[in-house]
């Protein structure tokens, strides 16, 4: 299998692990120069690009045209704005061999916005990864209402086959499935913590030593079936009253507003440099790492 990763960014250099990891060929490019090198030097420091005993290659290729000679699937990283993507998907459509799926990363635009006057838009389709995606395997796929379902069922098989979870969405939205459940949780927690409810600090560990320690292995309907008696339609009944008083009033644009951000920020209190996310953010990348290889090893356990 050969890949091509467009855009040498945060986003594009982890596509190159998550592929070369299962074995395949790997053509990096980006219209900066300079983020090849950077690409090369964190490529460099990740250890092991290996999964199931198979390893593939990463190659910097200077121009978009030679990085998609030959491939089977382009991973799009570009910038998220519309134009943009029209430009670099135009490009992509009159380079990439016609056999070969044109995907994009985007974590909001939909494909329709980007793909329509192509010649080959029906090969055209969003997959878009949890960030980082060599750490975080949910890959969100969605076509545009142009898009063939061959190309998605054969999207799913490549992205299955490089060790991800792909998930297939079966009609283009803003934001796809995993911003939308985000934003949601996230508005939530900006109103409980700007009207002084809860702190910053014990709204994060309500999720980080409660909902989020299920939610690592769980989805929201696996976790309430195994809360009542009668699974999900039982727990529905009992609960669902509760719950409905709960959502009756959502949280308003106001919880995205300057004011209530900044008591948002007041509350959480902590202010890092650059170096300290820096370091904080490698801490995360480790853990996600350990969490990945805990759940491939009982998920192996429950095969057996």
């Amino acid at each position: 299998m050969k890949i091509a990763v467009i855009g040498a960014g945060l986003i594009g250099t982890s596509w190159a692990i998550v592929f070369a990891r299962a074995g395949f060929s790997v053509n990096l490019t980006d219209i900066d120069q300079s983020r090849l090198g950077a690409a090369e030097n964190h490529l460099a420091r990740i250890r092991n690009l290996k999964q199931n005993g198979r390893s593939g290659t990463v190659t910097f290729c200077p121009t978009l045209a030679t990085a998609v000679a030959g491939v089977d699937l382009v991973q799009e990283c570009g910038p998220e704005t519309v134009e943009l993507k029209r430009q670099i998907f135009a490009e992509l459509d009159k380079h990439a061999p016609e056999g070969a799926l044109l995907a994009s990363s985007s974590s909001s635009i939909v494909a329709s916005l980007f793909t329509g006057d192509l010649r080959g838009r029906h090969r055209c389709l969003i997959a878009h990864p949890l960030n980082p995606p060599h750490l975080a395997p949910l890959v969100e796929l969605c076509g545009a209402p142009w898009t063939s379902p061959g190309v998605i069922t054969r999207a799913k098989e490549i992205y299955e086959d490089a060790g991800q979870a792909p998930i297939v969405i079966n009609e283009e939205i803003e934001g796809f499935v995993l911003n939308r459940l985000q934003a949601a949780v996230l508005a939530e927690a900006l109103r409980l913590v700007g009207d002084g409810i809860i702190s910053a600090e014990d709204l994060d560990k309500t999720v980080s030593e409660g909902l989020g320690l299920r939610w690592s292995f769980l989805g929201p309907f696996a976790t309430i079936e195994l809360n009542a008696p009668g699974g999900i339609e039982d727990y529905l009944r009992r609960y669902g009253g509760a719950f409905q008083n709960i959502t009756a009033t959502p949280p308003s644009s106001e919880v995205w507003a300057s004011a209530n951000i900044e008591r948002v920020v007041e509350s959480w209190g902590k202010k890092r440099s650059a170096e300290q996310l820096a370091a904080r953010s490698a801490w995360r990348d480790r853990r996600l790492e350990a969490l990945r290889q805990h759940k491939q090893s009982q998920d192996n356990l429950m095969k057996e």
